[in-house]
């Protein structure tokens, strides 16, 4: 079992920034990845960011040069620093942890972007 637990949503105004972090608990072996996932009011949840154990990362087109992923393996943790943030990132943000048998997610931090 893992758990995940996220911290840093809250209240930002556009262009502004904010730091997403995540912490991962629990009996497991090894996080193959881990990663950030969002969902918006009426919206699907959506691929935010995510990066191997090995430092590979992913991101959506949306959030690319403007978010960067973080991973510290050693502590089992994962970070999302947001820059130049728009009304449009406003979300419910999931921190999610994979191993070779599950997925796991963490209880979401929002995110909004206001002015």
């Amino acid at each position: 079992q893992v758990q995940l637990v996220e911290s840093g949503g809250g209240l930002v105004q556009p262009g502004g920034s904010r730091r997403l972090s995540c912490t991962a608990s629990g009996s497991f072996f090894r996080l193959n990845v881990m990663g950030w996932y969002r969902q918006a009011p009426g919206k699907q949840r959506e691929l935010v960011a995510v990066m191997t154990s090995g430092g590979i990362a992913s991101y959506a087109d949306s959030v690319k040069g403007r978010f960067t992923i973080s991973r510290d393996n050693a502590k089992n943790t994962v970070a999302l620093e947001m820059n130049s943030l728009k009304l449009e990132d406003t979300a419910v943000y999931y921190c999610k942890a994979a191993t070779t048998v599950f997925d796991y997610w963490g209880q979401g931090t929002r995110v909004t972007v206001s002015s």
